[in-house]
């Protein structure tokens, strides 16, 4: 039976894709999902694994947290802030600041390329839905974003291990014993700092 990944927009799973083709014989097939979906697939069973942007409802579900996105602020090219290096939050109060949870993305950036405001969105996304009447400007005040592992608490099939394995870094011939490190990612993340730099890119 082929072990399925679900991923969310702007996670890239392939690095971990070719190690495990690399290193098994197991079918893998790696699919997209919508947000609103990233762990119905899971409970649905369409999908063994899927790699979900938090926070998300994790009951019946381990949760493993990989890494964190860099917020940015998707601005005009001809925003006033267009070319600073960082960006308050607060610098842009006063503007009309559309919500990614309820537009997608990418209607979202074509929003703000018409000149009707702004969008907070992790880096990833902002790159995925690239346009050259946009910049994404690293925005400081909003909280970052977190991308984690998570699959079924009752699925004890072995792949999940070895997946788990190959995301953790494990070598071909490192153990697979133990659960991989399960943990719950921090209630908080530590402050940043609110600096701004100006400059041209």
């Amino acid at each position: 039976m082929t072990f399925r990944v679900a991923f969310v927009a702007g996670v890239a799973p392939d690095k971990w894709v070719r190690r495990w083709r690399d290193r098994r014989r197991d079918a893998v097939e790696v699919f997209l999902v919508a947000d609103a979906e990233q762990t119905s697939v899971l409970h649905d069973g369409r999908a063994d694994m899927a790699l979900v942007r938090l926070p998300v409802e994790r009951e019946g579900l381990h949760l493993i947290p990989l890494y964190e996105e860099v917020p940015v602020a998707v601005l005009p090219k001809d925003h006033l802030y267009a070319d600073l290096d960082r960006v308050l939050i607060g610098d842009l109060e006063g503007e009309h600041r559309w919500d990614p949870t309820e537009l997608p993305a990418k209607q979202a950036v074509g929003a703000v390329a018409a000149g009707t405001g702004f969008v907070v969105l992790p880096m990833s996304l902002a790159r995925l839905h690239h346009r050259n009447d946009v910049v994404p400007v690293p925005v400081d005040g909003v909280p970052e974003t977190r991308v984690g592992l998570a699959w079924r608490v009752e699925n004890e099939d072995e792949r999940v291990e070895a997946f788990i394995g190959i995301v953790r870094g494990r070598t071909a011939n490192s153990s697979r014993g133990g659960s991989g490190g399960v943990t719950s990612p921090k209630a908080a993340d530590a402050p940043r700092g609110n600096r701004r730099r100006t400059g041209n890119r």
